[in-house]
């Protein structure tokens, strides 16, 4: 039972500090879409400031019983996915009352060089059993270090053809996604 979120807090920005960063609305769309696609349980969409949220709750409601949700029913199913929640421990909650099992929790980063999960132990994992698990992905400039800490397992890096790795948060869950989730 895979789940994923989008983490807006505790996220680092380019200066190192912990910050909260805006909700895009290009990552709902983009990321409910994939999610729906992988066949994924839920995406979590995770920013502790309500003003935020309200705004993302009126975008998904435009495509979940607004004129959106006539005018591109594929995109509805999609955002039937998405919560929005104030925090991790929400969300981790909601997931343990649904299946009855704490989910395990994986983080993603850029930066990590060792003692990770490999995409194939990962798919291995998901198949082998139906417990819940929740991957976790950070936006700014990555998940806080207390995230990281709490974690159950941090998941390899994305690594491409040289040593640039500044993947935009939605490209990196859908290569992520297709190199765990084989349909």
């Amino acid at each position: 039972m895979l789940h994923i979120a989008l983490l807006h807090y505790p996220v680092y920005n380019k200066e190192g500090k912990v910050v909260t960063t805006a909700i895009a609305n290009m990552d709902i769309h983009d990321i409910a879409r994939l999610a729906k696609t992988y066949g994924l349980r839920g995406f979590y969409v995770i920013n502790p400031i309500s003003a935020q949220r309200d705004l993302a709750q009126e975008i998904i409601d435009h495509w979940r019983k607004g004129y959106g949700a006539t005018y591109n029913k594929s995109r509805k199913d999609a955002f039937e996915l998405v919560s929005l929640k104030e925090s991790l421990d929400e969300v981790t909650t909601e997931i343990e009352t649904q299946s009855g099992h704490v989910p395990k929790t994986i983080v993603t980063s850029a930066n990590f060089n060792e003692g990770y999960l490999t995409f194939t132990s990962l798919r291995k994992m998901l198949k082998s059993n139906n417990l819940p698990y929740l991957l976790i992905f950070g936006t700014g400039s990555g998940i806080a270090d207390e995230v990281i800490q709490r974690a159950d397992y941090r998941l390899e890096a994305i690594k491409g053809a040289g040593d640039y790795n500044h993947l935009a948060v939605r490209s990196a869950v859908a290569i992520i996604m297709d190199r765990v989730v084989k349909i």
